[in-house]
């Protein structure tokens, strides 16, 4: 199932199962047994084709909607070995420190905003009829160094657009990281159907904008003062990819 599918169910146990967990985004598996109306057989044999349909995982008896968001990669560059993968669950903490720690160096607002969604969602796949999200990850010996996420709009009228976030942990920057976490997440984005992507930063973030500028990303619009940041107006400079 594709990120930006709506399943399609062969009975109403399924459905109600299935929607339960997307409203929810983590459920224990005794939790969602006490919530539906459904004996332990006719739970199990649901549930478990739920999962091997590839529309629920579970770990650790948690729920929740499984998105396919692609394959692992391995990369090198001075001497600096890094995987760049999908995010998971088991994930959460080091994106909510990793986040901060960009966030604490420089100002971007966006990013500041996704790890305050993450903690009220508590959870870090969102997929539902209004907006789903996704993250990729970059990790160094396991932990989680650096990410791109990528907030996609369900509305039909806004389906072939989204807004991309991309940061690094200072200490692992100049290795190329960043520049294969952005372009893991253009890569999905067109092969999943969209056709433009945007990055929303602050003009005082010099070095965000000349990272995305190099990267073959313009300025498509400047909103005047649009942030409050430490009692100073701030301009909002809007960058656009086209795919």
């Amino acid at each position: 199932m594709g990120a930006t599918e709506r399943p399609t169910f062969t009975s109403d146990a399924k459905r109600r199962l299935y929607e339960y967990v997307e409203r929810n985004g983590t459920v224990k598996r005794h939790k969602l047994l006490d919530v539906v109306s459904l004996s332990a057989e006719e739970f199990q044999s649901n549930l478990e084709a739920l999962k091997t349909d590839g529309y629920l995982q579970e770990e650790g008896g948690t729920l929740r909607i499984a998105l396919e968001f692609g394959a692992v990669t391995e990369h090198e560059r001075d001497g600096i070995e890094f995987v760049i993968r999908p995010g998971r669950q088991s994930d959460f903490d080091g994106l909510i420190d990793t986040i901060r720690d960009v966030t604490s160096e420089e100002t971007y607002v966006v990013a500041e905003t996704i790890a305050e969604e993450l903690l009220y969602d508590d959870t870090v796949t969102r997929h539902n009829t209004v907006r789903s999200r996704m993250f990729f990850v970059a990790t160094v010996d396991g932990e989680v160094v650096g990410w791109t996420h990528l907030d996609l709009p369900q509305i039909e009228q806004m389906q072939g657009t989204a807004q991309q976030t991309v940061g690094v942990r200072e200490d692992y920057r100049g290795h190329g990281i960043g520049s294969k976490l952005l372009e893991r997440g253009l890569e999905w984005a067109e092969a999943n159907g969209y056709r433009k992507l945007y990055n929303s930063v602050p003009i005082t973030n010099d070095r965000a904008l000349e990272f995305l500028t190099n990267h073959g990303w313009d300025t498509e619009a400047i909103r005047r003062d649009h942030y409050a940041i430490d009692g100073d107006l701030v301009d909002e400079v809007m960058m656009a990819r086209e795919l």
